[in-house]
């Protein structure tokens, strides 16, 4: 179980994509992302595994949720700089987690 402080040591904020590459050097199917995470912040670089799931057209400008306290991760020789949320259920269909309404990107969630 996860304490409560657990939980409040996590930097969640949102995000805002703003470029999309496909992941070449990725033996599974990724993108890299730009995610503009707000001033304080500035822009990152993730890599998701979301690519079987969405299409690189519909991901730009789209908002989503990120942690951006993790230690950065090489994945297949690119430096993920956070990670984003998503939901997974049991037939394997992935859903990003977004906010319902525009909010300005760096927002904490809470």
């Amino acid at each position: 179980m996860a304490t409560i402080e657990d939980f409040m040591n996590l930097d969640i904020r949102v995000g805002r994509i703003i470029e999309v590459q496909i992941h070449e050097a990725a033996t599974k199917p990724m993108y890299i992302l730009k995610v503009d995470l707000g001033q304080e912040i500035g822009e990152r670089t993730i890599v998701a595994g979301i690519r079987d799931h969405y299409i690189m057209g519909g991901l730009e400008n789209k908002r989503i949720i990120c942690i951006v306290n993790l230690e950065p991760r090489k994945i297949a020789g690119v430096e993920s700089q956070g990670m984003l949320l998503a939901a997974e259920d049991d037939q394997g269909n992935v859903v990003l987690l977004t906010t319902d309404s525009e909010i300005k990107e760096g927002s904490k969630i809470r």
